[in-house]
Protein backbone atom coordinates (compact mmCIF):
# COMPACT_ATOMS: atom_id res chain seq x y z
CA UNK A 1 0.00 0.00 0.00
CA UNK A 2 1.53 3.31 -1.00
CA UNK A 3 0.70 6.92 -0.24
CA UNK A 4 -1.56 6.30 2.75
CA UNK A 5 -4.44 8.61 3.43
CA UNK A 6 -5.83 8.05 6.89
CA UNK A 7 -9.50 8.45 7.81
CA UNK A 8 -11.33 8.54 11.15
CA UNK A 9 -12.32 5.15 12.49
CA UNK A 10 -16.07 4.56 12.31
CA UNK A 11 -17.57 4.70 15.81
CA UNK A 12 -19.06 1.30 16.74
CA UNK A 13 -21.93 2.99 18.60
CA UNK A 14 -24.19 6.04 18.27
CA UNK A 15 -22.71 9.40 19.27
CA UNK A 16 -24.96 9.57 22.35
CA UNK A 17 -24.59 5.88 23.34
CA UNK A 18 -21.86 6.41 25.97
CA UNK A 19 -23.85 8.95 28.00
CA UNK A 20 -23.82 9.78 30.83
CA UNK A 21 -20.22 8.51 31.14
CA UNK A 22 -19.19 10.44 28.01
CA UNK A 23 -21.77 12.87 26.64
CA UNK A 24 -22.76 13.23 23.00
CA UNK A 25 -21.36 16.77 23.15
CA UNK A 26 -17.95 15.51 24.25
CA UNK A 27 -17.97 12.90 21.47
CA UNK A 28 -18.89 15.61 18.96
CA UNK A 29 -15.86 17.69 19.94
CA UNK A 30 -13.41 14.92 20.80
CA UNK A 31 -14.11 12.62 17.85
CA UNK A 32 -15.58 15.13 15.43
CA UNK A 33 -13.09 17.97 15.90
CA UNK A 34 -9.92 16.85 17.73
CA UNK A 35 -9.43 13.50 15.99
CA UNK A 36 -10.36 15.02 12.63
CA UNK A 37 -7.69 17.70 13.08
CA UNK A 38 -5.01 15.13 13.93
CA UNK A 39 -5.93 13.12 10.83
CA UNK A 40 -5.86 16.17 8.58
CA UNK A 41 -2.48 17.20 10.01
CA UNK A 42 -1.08 13.68 9.60
CA UNK A 43 -2.24 13.42 5.99
CA UNK A 44 -0.75 16.84 5.21
CA UNK A 45 2.61 15.94 6.80
CA UNK A 46 3.09 12.53 5.18
CA UNK A 47 4.02 13.53 1.60
CA UNK A 48 7.80 13.77 1.35
CA UNK A 49 8.37 12.26 4.80
CA UNK A 50 9.63 8.93 3.51
CA UNK A 51 6.90 7.22 5.55
CA UNK A 52 4.08 7.48 3.05
CA UNK A 53 3.74 3.70 2.63
CA UNK A 54 4.10 2.77 6.31
CA UNK A 55 1.37 1.56 8.65
CA UNK A 56 0.12 3.92 11.31
CA UNK A 57 1.91 1.89 14.00
CA UNK A 58 5.19 2.07 12.07
CA UNK A 59 4.86 5.83 11.67
CA UNK A 60 4.32 6.18 15.43
CA UNK A 61 7.40 4.02 16.11
CA UNK A 62 9.67 5.85 13.67
CA UNK A 63 8.56 9.46 13.24
CA UNK A 64 9.60 12.44 15.35
CA UNK A 65 8.24 15.93 15.92
CA UNK A 66 4.92 16.99 14.48
CA UNK A 67 4.54 13.89 12.34
CA UNK A 68 4.94 11.65 15.40
CA UNK A 69 2.55 13.80 17.45
CA UNK A 70 -0.26 13.65 14.91
CA UNK A 71 0.26 9.96 14.05
CA UNK A 72 0.39 9.13 17.74
CA UNK A 73 -2.85 10.95 18.42
CA UNK A 74 -4.57 9.22 15.50
CA UNK A 75 -3.47 5.80 16.78
CA UNK A 76 -4.31 6.64 20.40
CA UNK A 77 -7.76 7.94 19.58
CA UNK A 78 -8.50 5.02 17.24
CA UNK A 79 -7.76 2.54 20.03
CA UNK A 80 -9.62 4.71 22.55
CA UNK A 81 -12.87 5.19 20.64
CA UNK A 82 -13.11 1.53 19.57
CA UNK A 83 -12.70 0.08 23.10
CA UNK A 84 -16.08 1.28 24.40
CA UNK A 85 -19.64 -0.04 24.26
CA UNK A 86 -22.95 1.65 25.05
CA UNK A 87 -23.49 2.66 28.66
CA UNK A 88 -25.77 0.60 30.87
CA UNK A 89 -24.13 -2.79 30.32
CA UNK A 90 -20.98 -2.77 32.48
CA UNK A 91 -18.85 -5.90 32.29
CA UNK A 92 -15.57 -7.27 33.54
CA UNK A 93 -12.78 -9.16 31.79
CA UNK A 94 -13.00 -12.94 31.63
CA UNK A 95 -10.89 -15.87 30.50
CA UNK A 96 -7.28 -15.44 29.48
CA UNK A 97 -7.29 -11.66 29.99
CA UNK A 98 -8.73 -11.88 33.50
CA UNK A 99 -6.20 -14.57 34.41
CA UNK A 100 -3.36 -12.33 33.17
CA UNK A 101 -4.71 -9.33 35.12
CA UNK A 102 -4.95 -11.40 38.31
CA UNK A 103 -1.46 -12.84 37.74
CA UNK A 104 0.20 -9.47 37.16
CA UNK A 105 -1.79 -7.17 39.49
CA UNK A 106 -3.21 -9.51 42.15
CA UNK A 107 -6.88 -8.85 41.36
CA UNK A 108 -9.09 -6.92 38.95
CA UNK A 109 -9.85 -4.36 41.67
CA UNK A 110 -6.13 -3.88 42.38
CA UNK A 111 -5.53 -3.37 38.65
CA UNK A 112 -8.30 -0.75 38.42
CA UNK A 113 -6.95 1.08 41.46
CA UNK A 114 -3.43 1.25 40.03
CA UNK A 115 -4.69 2.23 36.57
CA UNK A 116 -6.80 5.09 37.96
CA UNK A 117 -3.95 6.24 40.21
CA UNK A 118 -1.52 6.42 37.29
CA UNK A 119 -4.10 8.19 35.14
CA UNK A 120 -4.87 10.75 37.83
CA UNK A 121 -1.17 11.22 38.59
CA UNK A 122 0.03 11.90 35.04
CA UNK A 123 1.15 15.51 34.98
CA UNK A 124 -0.31 17.55 32.15
CA UNK A 125 -1.81 15.87 29.10
CA UNK A 126 -1.47 12.29 27.99
CA UNK A 127 -2.72 8.74 28.30
CA UNK A 128 -2.65 5.85 30.75
CA UNK A 129 -2.32 2.43 29.12
CA UNK A 130 -2.67 -1.26 29.85
CA UNK A 131 -0.28 -3.02 27.50
CA UNK A 132 1.27 -6.43 27.02
CA UNK A 133 4.96 -7.15 26.81
CA UNK A 134 6.05 -9.62 24.10
CA UNK A 135 5.86 -12.48 26.63
CA UNK A 136 2.27 -11.57 27.57
CA UNK A 137 3.04 -9.86 30.88
CA UNK A 138 0.71 -6.92 31.49
CA UNK A 139 2.02 -3.48 32.41
CA UNK A 140 0.50 -0.06 33.07
CA UNK A 141 2.32 2.92 31.59
CA UNK A 142 1.84 6.67 31.60
CA UNK A 143 2.42 8.18 28.17
CA UNK A 144 2.69 11.97 27.90
CA UNK A 145 1.12 13.97 25.10
CA UNK A 146 0.84 11.83 21.95
CA UNK A 147 3.08 8.93 22.97
CA UNK A 148 1.95 5.34 22.54
CA UNK A 149 3.32 2.12 24.09
CA UNK A 150 4.31 0.78 20.65
CA UNK A 151 7.39 3.02 21.00
CA UNK A 152 8.41 0.79 23.94
CA UNK A 153 7.81 -2.45 22.01
CA UNK A 154 4.52 -3.09 23.82
CA UNK A 155 1.11 -4.15 22.52
CA UNK A 156 -1.44 -1.51 23.65
CA UNK A 157 -4.68 -3.01 24.95
CA UNK A 158 -6.68 -0.37 26.85
CA UNK A 159 -6.28 3.36 27.30
CA UNK A 160 -7.93 6.21 29.18
CA UNK A 161 -7.38 9.67 27.71
CA UNK A 162 -6.39 12.26 30.30
CA UNK A 163 -6.16 15.24 27.98
CA UNK A 164 -8.64 17.79 29.32
CA UNK A 165 -10.61 17.83 26.08
CA UNK A 166 -11.58 14.20 26.76
CA UNK A 167 -13.50 15.01 29.92
CA UNK A 168 -13.76 18.72 30.70
CA UNK A 169 -17.28 19.28 29.33
CA UNK A 170 -18.59 16.42 31.48
CA UNK A 171 -16.32 16.45 34.56
CA UNK A 172 -14.62 19.86 34.54
CA UNK A 173 -11.36 19.45 36.53
CA UNK A 174 -12.42 16.18 38.18
CA UNK A 175 -10.08 13.85 36.32
CA UNK A 176 -10.31 11.04 38.94
CA UNK A 177 -14.12 10.99 38.60
CA UNK A 178 -13.78 10.71 34.82
CA UNK A 179 -11.34 7.80 35.15
CA UNK A 180 -13.54 5.96 37.64
CA UNK A 181 -16.61 6.31 35.41
CA UNK A 182 -14.98 4.93 32.26
CA UNK A 183 -15.02 1.34 33.56
CA UNK A 184 -18.79 1.38 32.99
CA UNK A 185 -18.33 1.49 29.20
CA UNK A 186 -15.17 -0.58 28.55
CA UNK A 187 -15.81 -3.35 26.03
CA UNK A 188 -13.67 -6.10 27.52
CA UNK A 189 -14.23 -8.32 24.48
CA UNK A 190 -12.33 -5.76 22.39
CA UNK A 191 -9.52 -5.53 24.96
CA UNK A 192 -9.27 -9.32 25.17
CA UNK A 193 -9.09 -9.61 21.37
CA UNK A 194 -6.18 -7.14 21.36
CA UNK A 195 -4.42 -9.22 24.01
CA UNK A 196 -4.93 -12.53 22.22
CA UNK A 197 -3.93 -11.36 18.75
Amino acid sequence: MANNTFSPVVLPYAQDALAPVISAETIAYHYGKHLAAYINNLNAALPGSGLEDRSLEDIVRIAEGGLHNNAGQVLNHTLYFTQFKPAGNPSTPTGVLLSAIERDFGSFDAFKEEFEKKGAGLFGSGWVWLSAEPDGKLVITQEPNACNPVRRGLNPLLTFDVWEHAYYLDYQNRRPAHLAALWEIVDWDVVAARYCK
